[in-house]
């Protein structure tokens, strides 16, 4: 049974966006820097649309939180959408409708199927949920639960390897310089594949597309044995994968080879132990991205996710309008032409709650006090292993 729990709630164009964490631990220190750092990286990046002009978005925490340190009670976070000033008639909750309905449902969006399950006339009802505005509070609650983590010595980072097919060069890439020698504007490590994304993606910008790509979570400091082979629930691997396909847009997530392990023999697959001079073993390579069996093997844990391009294009594909039922180019929502930059700190936001909450569901975590005692104690008996050896 997980011991964290978030839930959402707001939609893209009204007053606001809110969160409720539940289950963190009291004594742990927060900022409001820390917070709002990550919400500027997710406002970041090249190619992304004019929304990112008129929202700076910042964090109010209306709940748990006192004088800097969790309480232990559910922590409310808040992010109040700017541009709401524009569509008080349009989203009022009060009000009458205002505005010509959306129709005219975009392929490859939430529109059409949202709109016949929860029985609605106008696809905004379900568009301004579904939108990946959402996503800036998993990026708050993710930076809780990274503040979290880096008190017992994980640290979480990403980088893009892809966009429109064009891929870094992976092997010229050092584990340490990930979340050390990232761009800000793609949040890439290889300057040059950097230059060709950014010209892939204003050829797309010029032809009115959209670009999808890849980006690879990177978290080190993790102890062994976080997560368990005994259930199908409890196994890590399962929890982070779908944790990064619940993103929107994100439509594949490998752990380590990944899907290379289909194409290659065992025997160029698994990482084979060695004995170390400290009595230790250790593994040469790192094909499993640090998980085996459902559990952290004490690796630096990879995870990468695929994400496909965003479904409103400025050159509309074709649809069928609802009120008409007469075929036509589909509806135009103010985005983005590429968003893979901002989807890799959506990434690190999850797979940080995930972590968290696997830390805080296998050790004693009422207190940050009573968490690092009881990880330490964890700790010190594996340590104990190899000394018996």
């Amino acid at each position: 049974m997980s011991h964290l729990r978030f839930i959402t709630g707001g939609e893209s164009h009204g007053a606001a966006l809110t969160a409720i964490l539940d289950g963190m631990p009291a004594g742990l220190r927060v900022t409001r820097e820390a917070i709002d750092a990550q919400l500027a990286r997710r406002q970041q990046g090249y190619g992304r649309g004019d929304r990112m002009k008129i929202e700076t978005d910042r964090v109010e925490v209306l709940s748990g939180l006192r004088f800097g340190e969790t309480l232990g009670s559910p922590i409310t976070l808040q992010v109040v959408n700017r541009d709401f000033a524009n569509w008080t008639e349009r989203m009022d909750p009060f009000g009458v409708p205002a505005g010509s309905k959306v129709t005219a449902v975009r392929p490859g969006h939430a529109d059409l199927t949202g709109v016949l399950k929860y029985d609605r006339l106008d696809a905004r009802d379900i568009l301004e949920r579904s939108s990946a505005r959402e996503t800036t509070m998993r990026v708050a609650v993710g930076a809780v639960c990274r503040q979290l983590l880096a008190a017992v010595g994980v640290t979480v980072a990403s980088h893009v390897t892809e966009i429109g097919g064009v891929t870094v060069d992976r092997a010229a890439i050092r584990d340490e310089d990930i979340g050390m020698t990232n761009s800000d504007d793609l949040n890439c490590c290889d300057p040059a594949a950097e230059i060709r994304m950014k010209d892939r993606i204003d050829e797309a910008q010029a032809a009115g597309d959209t670009l999808g790509g890849v980006f690879e979570v990177v978290v080190r400091g993790l102890s062994v044995g976080l997560g368990s082979h005994t259930q199908w629930d409890a196994r890590l691997d399962g929890k982070l994968a779908g944790a990064l396909m619940s993103i929107q847009a994100i439509k594949g997530v490998e752990i380590g080879a990944g899907f290379a392990c289909a194409h290659l023999p065992g025997s160029e697959i698994h990482d084979e132990l060695y004995m170390g001079t400290d009595g230790r073993p250790y593994r040469r390579t790192n094909r499993a991205g640090g998980l085996e069996g459902g559990m952290t093997n004490g690796e630096t844990l990879i995870v990468r996710a695929a994400m496909k391009p965003i479904p409103t294009l400025m050159a509309p594909l074709k649809t069928v309008d609802l009120a008409t039922g007469k075929e036509v180019s589909a509806s135009k929502e103010r985005s983005d032409t590429c968003a893979v930059p901002a989807a890799s700190v959506v990434g690190e936001a999850m797979a940080s709650y995930v972590l968290a909450d696997a830390i805080c569901t296998q050790f004693h975590a009422d207190s940050m006090t009573d968490l690092k005692e009881s990880l330490a104690a964890y700790r010190a008996r594996l340590e104990r292993v190899w000394k018996k050896a």
